[in-house]
C-alpha cells in the first residue's frame, strides 16, 4: 500500500525556491519594499515554503477567506478549516499596489523570508473570523486576541519561499519536511501512519495514546510543535530530549518518528484539530490522534468537540482519518493505563494524567508519582526546571 496523497490530490508543493531560482529572487527581494509579518504568518510562510500547506500557493483572497469562515472550503472548493491571511495596517496597505511585489521580513531579526505579488487588498469582519474559526469572541481567548490584533486590510497572492526562518538551524534534525517524512515512512515500509500532535514532553497518558496507535497503525509520527508556546510551556528542545528518551526506553525500535513543524498554535480547538489533518496528510499520516480538548485552551471547546467536528465533514474532505480516542487516566484497580471505553471504575480509582498538573509539580519541586511520568522523562523535566534556578 501507499500513502495517502498530499491534500488536493495532486503531489506536495513545496514554494521554497533552491540554487540559481533562489539567488536570483533573493536579488530582486533586495529592491523591493519590505513587509515585516507576524511571528504566526512566519510559520505559515514556512509551512508554505516546505509544502506543508499544499496545495496553497499564498495567502487567501477575501472569497477564500469568507468560503473558509462559513464553510470551511476555498473559493475553489478545496477543503480548508482555517483562514491563511497576511495583514497589514490601513498605513502600510495604503503604499503597496495591487500588481505590486512586496519582500516578507522576518519579525525576530528582519531578514527577508519570502516575496510576494500582491494580487487583492480587502478588509474583514475579524469578530466574524473569530466567531466562526474559534468559535468565541472573548478577547481573553488567545487566537481571537491575535485576530483582533492584527492590521486592518488583508492582502491576498502567491509567494515565492526563500527561507525556512532560521528553523532547520534552531531545532536540527527535529525540523523535518513533508518531503523528508514520507521518504522516512516508505524507507521503513509503513502506508498506515498515525500523527501524534504534541507542545508538551509525552507523560503516561500521551505513551498509552501512542501505543493504542500503534497496535493498528505501522507506526507513529511524533508530531511536535516548533512554534511561539505559552508562558510555562517546555522549550523543544527539552521536550525533544524528553520524547526521544521516552522512544528508546519504551517504545518498539522502529515504529515512532519523532519531528517537529514550525507553526504556532492558534488554539482554535475543534478547527485547528482539522488544520493538523490536513498537513498531517501532507506529512504522509494516514491517521491523526485526536485525543481530549485536542488544540483546545482553557474552557472554550468541550473535550470530545474535536472528535465530533470529523463527523460532519463531507467524504471528499480529508483522506487522513481522525484516531479519536477517550480520556485516558491510570487506573489503580486495573493496574495500568485504560480510558472511559475499556475502564469500569469510578473516579476514585482514577489518577488524571495531564500535561498542566506535570507542569505545575515539576515547577513547583512537588513529588511525582510514577503512574504521570516514567522516571527517565522526569529526570530531564526536572534538570530543565533546576537550570530555572540559577
Amino acid at each position: 500500500m501507499a500513502l495517502v496523497e498530499p491534500h488536493g490530490g495532486g503531489g506536495l508543493q513545496a514554494l521554497l525556491l533552491e540554487g540559481n531560482a533562489l539567488a536570483q529572487e533573493l536579488k530582486r527581494a533586495a529592491s523591493m519594499p519590505t513587509l515585516k509579518v507576524s511571528s504566526r504568518e512566519k510559520g505559515d510562510l514556512i509551512m508554505l515554503g516546505i509544502g506543508g500547506f499544499t496545495p496553497l500557493d499564498g495567502f487567501m483572497t477575501k472569497a477564500d477567506w469568507q468560503g473558509v469562515c462559513d464553510g470551511m472550503r476555498m473559493a475553489s472548493g478545496l477543503f480548508w478549516p482555517i483562514p491563511i491571511t497576511l495583514s497589514a495596517s490601513s498605513e502600510q496597505a495604503q503604499t503597496i499596489a495591487v500588481g505590486s511585489e512586496v519582500a516578507l521580513t522576518d519579525p525576530d531579526d528582519g531578514s527577508i523570508l519570502a516575496t510576494m505579488r500582491i494580487t487583492e487588498k480587502y478588509s474583514i469582519d475579524k469578530a466574524h473570523e473569530c466567531a466562526t474559526v474559534f468559535l468565541t469572541t472573548d478577547s481573553a481567548h488567545p487566537g481571537v486576541k491575535q485576530v483582533m490584533s492584527q492590521g486592518d486590510v488583508n492582502l491576498a497572492g502567491p509567494v515565492k519561499v526563500l527561507s525556512t526562518g532560521g528553523f532547520p538551524e534552531q531545532f536540527g534534525d527535529l525540523f523535518k519536511t513533508p518531503k523528508q517524512t514520507r521518504a522516512m515512512f516508505e524507507e521503513l515500509g509503513w502506508s498506515r501512519v498515525a500523527a501524534f500532535q504534541t507542545r508538551n514532553p509525552m507523560h503516561r497518558s500521551h505513551e498509552y495514546l501512542a501505543k493504542v496507535a500503534i497496535e493498528t497503525c505501522d507506526g507513529v509520527l511524533i508530531h511536535s510543535l516548533l512554534g511561539n508556546l505559552k508562558p510555562g510551556d517546555i522549550p523543544a528542545d527539552v521536550r525533544a530530549q524528553a520524547i526521544g528518551t521516552l522512544v528508546d526506553k519504551y517504545f518498539v525500535e522502529n515504529t515512532v518518528v519523532q519531528a517537529g513543524y514550525p507553526l504556532d498554535m492558534r488554539y482554535a480547538g475543534p478547527r485547528e484539530a482539522l488544520l493538523h489533518a490536513v498537513f498531517r496528510q501532507n506529512y504522509g499520516c494516514s491517521h491523526q490522534i485526536v485525543g481530549r480538548d485536542h488544540a483546545g485552551v482553557g474552557s472554550y471547546y468541550g473535550p470530545f468537540d474535536a472528535h465530533h467536528i470529523f463527523d460532519r465533514l463531507p467524504p471528499d474532505a480529508l483522506q487522513t482519518q481522525p484516531m479519536k480516542i477517550d480520556i485516558s487516566f491510570w487506573c489503580y484497580k486495573c493496574g495500568g493505563m485504560a480510558s472511559g471505553r475499556t475502564c469500569p471504575h469510578t473516579d476514585a480509582d482514577r489518577l488524571q494524567v495531564s500535561g498542566t498538573q506535570l507542569r505545575k509539580s515539576l515547577s513547583e519541586g512537588a513529588d511525582v508519582p510514577p503512574e504521570f511520568s516514567r522516571p527517565e522523562v522526569l529526570e530531564i523535566l526536572r534538570k530543565y526546571y533546576k537550570s530555572l534556578e540559577n
